[in-house]
């Protein structure tokens, strides 16, 4: 008996980036794409294209870019929406364009102020619309799990009729149970007469913790393509984590074994990492499947049966989801060739000038530290590939500071015509007067949202690995910023430094502020 597909439908770049905290450059978009790609996934939503002028760039040359999965974009059921978004996917090699409306009362009463009858009228004519543009057009039901079931099969099968190839049920803001959802798919598989002319969709958020239940449960209904994000980030509570849904089909077989999926999951470890350096969001330490623990095990008797064998404690292995099978520590006397080995071991492929810009900054670390570790590794190598552009960046920079001294920077940076600007301030502490001196050579004011250090690995020589976010001038939107190294204090500059740099580009490309929205 053949096996059912089930796409996946990957939103980390639209609905996961649209959550506070996630935002992307469309360097970083690209780069992230590209992994998700890799990944396997059938379709990829690049983004909301006319909510913004980044956004439209972004998901234009993700669209470019991107050759072995499809790439979708994000309109509202109107035709200016979908004629912005049509161009910028038409470059894509499977472009999809994405539509929505709502279908709650909830939504028509307070939201769109329609009937239930101009709102079935305008999604017809939306889809209609798209499919003169694209061959592949998916329609979505907003806030469907609080819409009623008559009206939503009647809004189904009208979409489909237009021409809706995959028709999206999400649960738009976390409000129903497994149980409930699976009746709401199995009467779409069992009511629709044309159901079997499109792909039934699911989308859960995550607002009572039950997001990648709900999606499991809409598979085992008929549902064929789960729409989620890496880390499960998103709106609110986040979306349905990718890796926990492909996890739980492939571990509980016995369970799914009437279905199949493309994702390689030995890239969703590379994928999530990837994701929190991007971000600078890390995932908490008990996160199912990537998180630190994971795979870890303190009390006795877990330890004492996973030596004996793992499949006492361990459901799946570390290495089925892309761990590195062990850890290699190397140091200041590593070759070129062991450095090399451990990150194809680690799943990075980059090209010859990264590798070898991602090696001599390894060297550097390794005159600094005794030994360094796959963190370290990973870190060096996504600093190496990040593409944000550099306006200005850190040369040197001297601390003087104590419990009886005033705490002064002087910092040293070079900027984008390779001039070396120098220029000193005091502060509360050494960080403090590092981010004042920068500020100084910028002549650009910001102003601290948040700030998180942590060790990348273990022993007293450590990386400090420092996450902030900021606002510059009063804009109001806040900037990510990420840097590493064995002194806090510069790593708290670099991080600021790539927060900066993050806004300079978007003040000169004057970027319009986003229109959200989403399902």
């Amino acid at each position: 008996m053949s096996k059912r597909k089930i796409m996946i439908f990957d939103t980390t770049l639209r609905d996961g980036e649209q959550a506070p905290g996630f935002s992307m450059n469309t360097e970083e978009k690209i780069q992230l794409a590209l992994q998700i790609e890799k990944m396997g996934v059938d379709v990829m939503e690049a983004g909301f294209p006319i909510s913004s002028p980044g956004d439209f760039e972004a998901v234009s040359r993700v669209a470019a870019v991107i050759k072995n999965c499809g790439v979708a974009g994000l309109c509202r059921a109107n035709k200016k929406d979908i004629e912005v978004g049509w161009e910028a996917l038409k470059g894509a090699v499977r472009p999809r364009i994405h539509t929505f409306i709502a279908t709650s009362d909830i939504h028509l009463q307070y939201k769109l102020k329609k009937t239930r009858e101009e709102t079935l009228q305008i999604a017809i004519d939306a889809v209609k619309f798209a499919r003169n543009l694209c061959d592949d057009v998916e329609f979505s039901a907003e806030d469907a799990t609080r819409s009623d079931v008559d009206y939503l099969c009647r809004v189904v099968e009208a979409v489909i009729a237009a021409g809706a190839k995959t028709v999206n049920i999400p649960d738009t803001v976390g409000y129903t149970v497994p149980m409930e959802y699976e009746k709401i798919i199995s009467a779409i598989m069992n009511r629709v007469p044309n159901v079997d002319k499109a792909r039934i969709s699911v989308h859960c958020h995550n607002d009572l913790g039950l997001a990648s239940a709900n999606s499991l449960a809409a598979v085992k209904a008929g549902a064929s393509q789960v729409e989620c994000t890496i880390n499960g980030i998103g709106e609110r509570a986040g979306n349905t984590s990718l890796e926990e849904v492909i996890m739980a089909m492939t571990v509980r077989k016995d369970l799914f074994d009437e279905i199949e999926f493309g994702v390689n999951t030995k890239e969703i470890y590379r994928s999530s990492k990837m994701l929190t350096a991007i971000t600078g969001v890390n995932v908490q330490p008990n996160k199912a499947i990537v998180g630190k623990n994971a795979f870890a095990h303190e009390a006795g008797i877990h330890q004492d049966g996973v030596l004996k064998n793992r499949i006492t404690y361990e459901i799946m292995t570390p290495e089925s989801v892309g761990y590195p099978a062990n850890s290699l520590v190397l140091g200041k006397h590593s070759g070129r060739h062991a450095f090399v080995q451990r990150l194809k071991a680690l799943g990075f492929e980059i090209s010859d000038e990264a590798m070898q810009a991602a090696f001599d900054a390894f060297k550097i670390l390794a005159d600094k530290k005794k030994e360094v570790f796959d963190e370290d590794i990973e870190n060096i190598v996504l600093n190496q590939t990040a593409q944000t552009t550099k306006h200005f960046d850190l040369d040197r920079i001297n601390m003087f500071s104590g419990n009886t001294a005033i705490p002064t920077a002087t910092v040293r940076l070079k900027n984008a015509d390779n001039e070396f600007i120098t220029d000193a301030s005091i502060g509360d502490g050494p960080v403090d007067a590092a981010l004042k001196a920068i500020e100084r050579i910028a002549g650009i004011q910001g102003r601290l949202k948040s700030y998180d250090i942590k060790a990348l690995t273990e022993g007293k020589d450590a990386q400090g690995e420092v996450t902030l976010s900021a606002e510059f001038e009063k804009c109001g939107y806040v900037v990510k910023g990420r840097g590493a190294d064995t002194d806090v204090v510069v790593a708290s500059a670099k991080a600021y430094l790539d927060a900066l740099n993050k806004y300079i580009t978007r003040r000169e490309s004057k970027l319009a502020p986003k229109v959200e929205g989403g399902i």
